[in-house]
């Protein structure tokens, strides 16, 4: 399976999204692939701080970039389990490349106007990529989702209104250790002291992403 966390919108935790299901779906002894198809390199960043500090980060990371984000990512498929994209927050030709062979876009959200509003010009990118790949799933979900307010809602009934987008109810919520984490080369279920609410949110996503695996994360503690 190759799955992209995408978006036209930096800074909503695409990377985030990215390294932790490709650490959790390799904890289930699958080979994965990182593919970082962002200028930031945020995903080899963390995969260097990640294999310094455990020796190993138990899965391969490599950047591509443009078209190659197409043609060596498809090669590569072929040798991998899965494949986690990592994609800018931007339209790029790399982000369309990848587009072009995902099983799977993640589209994180932030519960913000300003953030929400950038879902039109991914609803169109997505129904362009569908031309040559009518078979992705575009998902749409929430990340950094407050803890009060009616925000969460606005945005996920937004999102609900957009043609090519199909929301799920797998919010990630504004939390703390999702940093901590990453600043650690570590996903959230591996963090200690561990984070019950974070785990569950995460494992959500992931099950349904990786739903055909037929397998769940096991309990961490």
């Amino acid at each position: 399976m190759i799955v992209l966390s995408g978006g036209t919108k930096g800074g909503v935790g695409k990377s985030t999204v990215a390294t932790n299901l490709a650490i959790m779906r390799a904890s289930l002894g699958g080979d994965v692939l990182l593919i970082d198809a962002d200028d930031q390199e945020t995903a080899t960043d963390f995969t260097t701080m990640r294999n310094e500090k455990l020796g190993d980060a138990g899965y391969t990371c490599t950047q591509l970039n443009g078209s190659n984000v197409h043609t060596d990512g498809k090669r590569l498929a072929q040798k991998y389990d899965d494949v986690i994209i990592d994609a800018g927050g931007r339209d790029t030709a790399s982000q369309r490349a990848a587009l072009v062979i995902a099983d799977v876009v993640l589209i994180p959200f932030v519960p913000r106007s300003f953030d929400v509003w950038t879902i039109e010009p991914v609803a169109q990118m997505i129904a362009e990529a569908r031309a040559f790949n009518p078979g992705l799933r575009a998902y749409a979900f929430i990340n950094r989702a407050d803890a009060t307010g009616t925000e969460n809602i606005e945005a996920a009934e937004y999102i609900q209104d957009t043609n090519e987008l199909e929301f799920i109810n797998t919010p990630l919520g504004y939390r703390k250790v999702f940093g901590k984490a990453a600043s650690q080369g570590l996903a959230v279920i591996e963090h200690k002291p561990n984070d019950p609410k974070a785990i569950a949110e995460v494992t959500a996503l992931f099950d349904l992403v990786f739903a055909p695996i037929k397998t769940k994360i096991a309990t961490y503690g």
